[in-house]
């Protein structure tokens, strides 16, 4: 390997480790490589990040975030959480079924795991330690149900994801939707079971008519799903475009018909998705500046030989993918690690013969998974916020939720339709 290779990737650990942005970290070794490296001119720099731009499909980001802004307040979230009430509340420990299940459902009009924590959590810690459970287990609730919002479609970590590996951003968003719910159902199994066993409260039965009344006041959130991806896959326009229809109607639903955002509350929302979009973007062409020199010096196919070397055949690799990834998820951001090492195992896995889509769904469940992981959880830090509890309390309580998901994303790597299926059969 090439010295301003080794230099490049000695910085960006070293930057990462000082804790210097992510962003900051690979352009500091993105130049460090450009000033070792004779044979490479700066010029590169404002190359790649004006290629990085110039593509079609990232304009669905901002229209995402956008959407996801407006959803989280003009009122969906609580009307979700209402619903969601009447539909599992009346069971064993139902208020942190109440919590997994809005999750669920906001994950599919948020596309943003932190989002859905700070959102739903809000609402529901509150809630479940009123009615009498553990604090640091009302949180820890909170921040495993938020690792959903970037499996369940829309999700932005698959568009990003997508893009730097030349995948189907459509196949991928459809691929989210089985194993998202799995997840979900397994999570509300295990709240269960840990709901009997510690006797937590329950509320009074199941009311239809209160049902259908939470029901019909959050109708208009639950189909935000159903139309961007019927639209998606019936042809009537492309994911990119559909993040544009999710924005009009969140402010149809949200400015027609709940009326809950005001003049200033949208301006508000446009400056912060905004800003929240150039921070993403100027990652994102960083990240892409960053895997060309990746390739140009063909680290993914020392990468590849290492994989070989260990790995016979795609089930040990799906094996040590799943290690490598959980240890990734505790020390590194989600945007860090889908940037970094998802252009260059990507190929890898289509060499062992591993389906580009259910790669991807694999590698970006595993990331959301990290998300809750100690020490440093995105949502696991967002539920501590809420809570004020210690981040030693809440993982202690999150833990037995994240061997969930450890079970859940192994079934996802060994049984390939049901990340693949949906896609096969929309063909």
């Amino acid at each position: 390997m090439e010295l301003a290779a080794i230099c490049m990737l000695i910085v960006l650990i070293a930057l990462m480790v000082i804790g210097m942005p992510i962003t900051w970290a690979l352009g500091g070794a993105v130049i460090t490589a450009l000033m070792i490296d004779d044979n490479l001119s700066l010029a590169l720099i404002t190359q790649k990040m004006f290629s990085g731009c110039d593509n079609f499909s990232m304009l669905a980001l901002p229209a995402f975030f956008l959407a996801g802004d407006i959803m989280a307040k003009g009122g969906l979230s609580r009307r979700l959480v209402n619903f969601a009430d009447n539909l599992v509340g009346w069971i064993s420990g139902g208020i942190s079924l109440v919590s997994i299940v809005a999750c669920t459902f906001f994950a599919a009009i948020s596309g943003s795991s932190v989002a859905t924590t700070a959102a739903i959590g809000g609402i529901m810690y509150p809630e479940m330690v009123k009615r009498g459970y553990p604090k640091a287990y009302s949180a820890a609730v909170q921040a495993i149900g938020g690792t959903l919002g970037i499996v369940i479609p829309p999700s932005t970590v698959f568009v990003i994801y997508g893009n730097v590996t030349n995948t189907s951003v459509a196949e991928l968003l459809m691929a989210g939707i089985v194993p998202g719910v799995i997840c979900g159902i397994a999570l509300c199994i295990w709240a269960y079971i840990k709901a009997k066993k510690e006797d937590f409260p329950r509320e009074s039965g199941f009311s239809f008519i209160r049902f259908l009344k939470s029901f019909k006041s959050a109708i208009w959130a639950l189909l935000m799903p159903i139309v961007i991806l019927g639209g998606i896959y019936s042809g009537i326009f492309t994911p990119t475009e559909s993040a544009v229809i999710a924005v009009f109607y969140g402010f149809v639903v949200c400015l027609g018909i709940y009326r809950e955002l005001s003049g200033k509350a949208t301006w508000k929302i446009i400056q912060d998705s905004s800003v929240t979009t150039a921070n993403i973007m100027f990652l994102v062409v960083t990240a892409q500046m960053f895997g060309y020199l990746l390739t140009y010096y063909r680290i993914p196919v020392y990468v590849t030989q290492a994989f070989m070397s260990v790995a016979s055949n795609q089930f040990v690799f799906m094996a040590l993918i799943i290690v490598l990834l959980t240890i990734c998820g505790m020390f590194i951001e989600v945007g860090a690690t889908n940037l970094i090492l998802g252009p260059i195992l990507a190929p890898i896995a289509v060499h062992f013969g591993v389906d580009p889509v259910h790669f991807g769904l694999v590698f970006v469940f595993l990331l959301a998974m990290g998300q809750a992981t100690p020490p440093f959880g995105t949502t696991l830090f967002v539920a501590c916020g809420i809570s004020k509890e210690s981040v030693a309390r809440v993982s202690r309580a999150v833990l037995p939720f994240v061997v969930v998901e450890i079970l859940c994303a192994i079934l996802f790597a060994y049984v390939p339709v049901l990340s693949t299926g949906i896609t096969y059969l929309m063909k």
